[in-house]
């Protein structure tokens, strides 16, 4: 069969659910070393994964699925892979402007921090919150 030699099983998970599983033809991973794509008969790497969208295309020259993940890692084999998020929200399913108000109170935040603490978990979550605005906005 054709369609054994040209997909893969892919599964997303979140800590609350699986997202997804299903055949895909290719899908693209936000990698910390830089975005890499996945096919079927990729050699085998585990690899962290940095906030980012994650793009599914179940057959080729059909539109990408687009999930943001928070961050996590990936585990690929010739024959599937598997992306376990920290946390995971269908792109069109983020608040443009629920976003833009979070950020800007994340910068008033670490503005006014004073402990280090304090400084790293608000440089955290301004990173996360610009990192989704970018998934919607496609610009950095």
């Amino acid at each position: 069969m054709l369609e054994t030699q040209e997909n893969f099983d892919f599964e997303l998970v979140s800590p609350e659910r699986k997202l997804m599983e299903e055949k895909a033809w290719q899908v693209t991973i936000p990698g910390y070393e830089g975005d890499f794509g996945v096919r079927a008969g990729h050699s085998s790497i585990v690899s962290s994964i940095r906030p980012g969208v994650v793009e599914i295309v179940s057959k080729q020259g059909e539109n990408p699925v687009k999930i943001f993940i928070a961050g996590g890692f990936a585990d690929v084999t010739a024959t599937n892979c598997t992306v376990l998020a920290e946390e995971a929200t269908m792109v069109g399913d983020l608040d443009q402007k629920e976003i833009e108000n979070n950020i800007s109170d994340l910068e008033k935040k670490l503005s006014s921090a004073s402990e280090g603490i304090e400084v790293s978990r608000f440089s955290s979550q301004l990173d996360l919150a610009k990192a989704k605005l970018t998934a919607i906005t496609g610009t950095l």
